[in-house]
């Protein structure tokens, strides 16, 4: 940043950043910068948190300055902001009133109040907690690949300090990562969730180029580094990297899945049995997730897990699917049904939601095989929709759960869960779909009946709205919620009224 003016206007000249879309500051709460900075004509910085008011006059609401801090040499400044105000759309502002230079790099500013103060929003992890997740998949689908091999996710670029990070073009999705949210990070973020980290790795493929099997040693050799950052002691090469920057003891990582989408690629087989062979040598516990898709006919390459992912463009075709795995041989490996949604060209309507939730009793049916389910994508921020629906909608400072969120919690239990033999006998069977489970709250027993004795303790939880279209919105968040109400005069035998596209849970409390 050069600065020209001899006798600089009143607050000086500089530069600002609005962040994504505008930056939330609130009243009371601190923010965290930290910047490198060098200059060496002794200039003073004053940095602030400004808002734009609706005259177009900015109002301050905090600032520092570096007044007392040498900035000869290239130097790291960490400065506090207490905000005197809110605004959901502020932005930092970097001024000075000397004439001279200035350099800059890694400016960062963050929330002093985040999730267990790993850097995370609180509401939109708390989303998350309600989810009760057993695992997370990470760093994502196609983000693993790229469109091209050289902007592909790599995870020892994205480990030891932030600012020493190069980051990478996200060439998917069209946007810049630094990398601050790196692999150590998605590990941390597990542990945080108390869910078992998915870590899924780049197989040599993208969607453009790929690495022949004759070649992919170099691949090989870098996903071994990265189960060991995960699980190497700290007398390991990689281990002692992970223990550096403060986790010292190995994270659970048992579950890879050896690319994206990728069975297709006429390297892909070759490239995963190098992969394979590699891992279970040296870690036999560790359970190997395939691309290919075993549903129909047997895999001719070894898994513990194959991929299966079921985008469909109507609802009625989700629907449907319910059934899809009620005849698959149980012979061979597991499923692991990584992203499904309906994308309907809707932003996550009550309809989708009901195909979802038929789907997910299947999936509940069939559980003995498949061992795994998730919904995807999980965020998206209302600013860049790149890719819908989504599970939850955010912004700089508010977020809710579409109805495909909502209709996650009712199966937030099934886990661990005992499946009972559903009979359903109705000439409008082929648009009904039901599940039965018993699980346990508090140590007390439930048997919960979804579909599409007798204690006060039972009740029933709706999911439905007025039109089959209807979405949630940041100026109705609630429009779609489920609806629970208790259950009086529950028995063996009992009498219910089912609305039109809606989805229904009854938990029957068990006698003790």
């Amino acid at each position: 940043m050069e600065v020209l003016c001899d006798n600089c206007p009143p607050g000086g000249v500089g530069i600002y950043n609005p962040g994504f879309w505008g930056m939330n500051i609130e009243e009371g709460k601190t923010y965290n910068l930290v910047m490198y900075a060098r200059s060496p004509d002794s200039m003073e910085l004053i940095v602030s948190l400004t808002c734009s008011r609706p005259s177009g006059a900015l109002k301050n609401l905090a600032s520092a300055s570096t007044r007392h801090i040498n900035l000869s040499n290239w130097t790291k400044v960490e400065l506090q902001l207490l905000a005197q105000g809110t605004c959901r759309t502020a932005r930092l502002e970097l001024t000075t009133s000397k004439r001279g230079v200035l350099w800059l790099d890694q400016v960062s500013l963050m929330p002093s109040d985040t999730y267990k103060g790993h850097g995370f929003r609180k509401d939109l992890t708390y989303m998350l907690l309600d989810l009760k997740p057993r695992f997370l998949r990470f760093p994502g689908g196609c983000f693993v690949e790229g469109n091209w091999l050289s902007n592909a996710f790599r995870w020892k670029e994205t480990t030891g300090p932030w600012e020493e990070r190069p980051g990478h073009y996200g060439d998917v999705w069209n946007y810049w990562t630094d990398d601050g949210l790196g692999y150590y990070e998605f590990l941390q973020l597990a542990e945080d969730l108390d869910a078992l980290p998915i870590w899924v790795f780049n197989a040599g493929i993208s969607h453009n180029d790929a690495v022949n099997s004759s070649m992919i040693l170099p691949f090989v050799k870098d996903a071994m580094d990265s189960l060991e950052f995960a699980r190497g002691n700290a007398e390991s090469t990689w281990g002692s990297v992970r223990v550096a920057m403060g986790h010292p003891d190995p994270f659970p990582l048992k579950y890879v899945a050896i690319g994206n989408e990728n069975c297709g690629y006429g390297s892909y087989r070759g490239n995963y049995m190098a992969f394979y062979s590699a891992i279970r040598k040296v870690y036999p516990d560790i359970q190997i997730i395939s691309n290919c898709d075993g549903s129909s006919k047997a895999l001719d390459t070894p898994a513990d897990f194959y991929e299966y992912h079921n985008y469909t463009d109507t609802a009625a075709k989700l629907f449907i699917a319910k059934n899809q795995f009620d005849k698959t041989s149980r012979s061979g490996p597991k499923v692991f049904i990584s992203e499904y949604a309906v994308r309907d060209g809707h932003n996550g309507s009550l309809l989708a939601s009901l195909a979802e939730a038929a789907f997910l009793t299947g999936v509940e049916k069939n559980s003995d095989y498949i061992q795994m389910a998730s919904y995807a994508p999980m965020f998206v921020n209302e600013k860049d929709r790149t890719w819908s629906p989504d599970a939850i909608v955010f912004n700089s400072w508010q977020q809710y759960g579409t109805p495909s969120y909502w209709m996650q919690t009712f199966f937030r239990e099934s886990s661990g869960a005992l499946i009972h033999p559903v009979t359903i006998t109705s000439r409008y069977s082929d648009l009904l779909a039901a599940s039965a489970i018993t699980w346990q709250d508090n140590e007390k027993s439930f048997l919960r009946v979804k579909v599409g004795v007798n204690t006060k303790r039972s009740r029933v939880t709706i999911l439905t709205s007025g039109n089959v279209l209807d979405e949630n919105s940041f100026s109705n968040p609630e429009k779609i919620l489920p609806v629970m109400k208790g259950l009086p005069n529950a028995a063996e035998a009992m009498h219910s009224f089912l609305s039109p596209y809606s989805f229904t849970s009854f938990d029957l409390a068990l006698d003790e």
